[in-house]
């Protein structure tokens, strides 16, 4: 699966898809739903949308990927895990078609997420892409409206190596009359996206650029909550929210809607955040949120090994100690790969065998300079990386984080 191997995974069409939810008796056709996609953002943006929608009263369905701790995180309905009875139910139900069929894992998952929201009688699905948009295997809905979060640089060799074949990537989800909103995107790819929208008759709408009480951190996740709110003022017709409860739940996104990973802060003294931030946007987000604090700095970062580190490190703020280790992934870029990538930006950097270790010695290295008061250790670079942190903190193998 891609998650795990890279591009190989990757199925460029929707045949699998298309005969699988066929066979299925199109669960897709049996719901209303958004689709989301962007470079960065379309997490986010999906999971906001589902807080307001779940704050409003509606039943609302979620299929994000990829998870982090546990896979059932990629279906959700109002926030919850969908049941394993569910999963191995569905799985089973599909042996045949599986070994007819041959879907790839990601394409099993969106069928199942489609199932489910089907069986359950969503009033609203929020469907985020996997990889791209022309192209993923979500793109045989057909939505009330899709949402383009933003365009930068990611998995070139899969989506294209300008910002232009990217856009057209992404726009790949716009469908014949339905509107999109599009959110903080460079001209030249929103005229990309915007050319696409016209060819199809679809109303083309910018996001909201304003400021927005959340509990969502950084200027990014305004962008989010803009295209997320652009979206939902479209759809008042059709699935009506009132501005006191938009408000409320904007203020607990990451409660409502059961999302991690992002700014998620684990520790207060020494403070602890990670991120899923893994490509050249996203890390420059996460750069300028880090400055503000101007704190000291410790970074334990992973990476994946189709990664451009060459692109990635400048990027980086200045920090006292970097420390390295390898996601445990087939993907996993080798730790001391890495600090070889590092070091020829000159950075020094330590590769350490496994995440824990790698943490434990930054938080030693803090206690022993006294300055667990004005120092932030931040965890990130893959999602991987940021799973296994996860995984290392509910087994409680680091202490020291509360």
């Amino acid at each position: 699966m891609y998650q795990r191997i890279g591009a190989s995974a990757f199925k460029k069409d929707l045949t699998n898809i298309v005969k699988l939810c066929d066979a299925l008796g199109n669960p897709q056709d049996n719901f209303k739903s958004i689709h989301v996609a962007g470079t960065n953002g379309k997490g986010s943006t999906s999971h906001i949308l589902s807080a307001i929608y779940q704050a409003q009263g509606y039943e609302v369905g979620l299929y994000t990927s990829p998870h982090l701790l546990d896979f059932r995180e990629r279906i959700k309905l109002n926030g919850e895990l969908c049941p394993k009875e569910f999963v191995i139910s569905f799985t089973k139900s599909i042996e045949d078609l599986i070994e007819e069929i041959q879907p790839s894992f990601f394409e099993i998952t969106v069928a199942m997420a489609f199932s489910y929201f089907a069986e359950k009688q969503v009033d609203i699905a929020i469907i985020e892409t996997g990889l791209g948009g022309r192209l993923d295997s979500t793109n045989i809905i057909n939505p009330l409206a899709c949402i383009i979060t933003s365009i930068s640089f990611d998995h070139k060799d899969m989506l294209g190596d300008s910002l232009e074949l990217i856009a057209a990537e992404k726009a790949g989800i716009i469908k014949t009359g339905i509107p999109v909103v599009t959110g903080n995107i460079t001209e030249t790819s929103l005229n990309v996206i915007h050319t696409i929208a016209n060819s199809k008759s679809a109303p083309h709408y910018t996001y909201k650029d304003k400021s927005f009480d959340t509990d969502l951190i950084g200027q990014h996740q305004q962008w989010n909550i803009g295209c997320a709110l652009s979206c939902i003022d479209l759809l008042q017709t059709l699935l009506p929210t009132d501005e006191a409860t938009v408000r409320r739940a904007l203020t607990q996104v990451s409660k409502i809607s059961n999302f991690e990973g992002r700014w998620q802060i684990l520790n207060e003294i020494p403070l602890v955040i990670c991120d899923v931030a893994h490509n050249e946007q996203g890390i420059s987000l996460i750069s300028e949120e880090l400055q503000k604090l101007n704190m000291n700095l410790h970074l334990t970062l992973g990476f994946v090994k189709d990664k451009d580190l060459s692109t990635i490190i400048p990027l980086l703020p200045v920090s006292q100690q970097v420390n390295i280790v390898k996601p445990s992934v087939v993907r996993g870029m080798e730790a001391e790969d890495a600090v070889e990538e590092f070091s020829k930006a000159g950075i020094t950097s330590f590769a350490f065998n496994s995440l824990q270790e790698a943490l434990n010695d930054s938080y030693e290295s803090i206690i022993r300079m006294n300055q667990e008061n004005n120092t932030v250790l931040f965890i990130g670079g893959s999602n991987f990386v940021i799973a296994d942190l996860l995984h290392l903190k509910a087994e409680g193998n680091l202490p020291w984080i509360s």
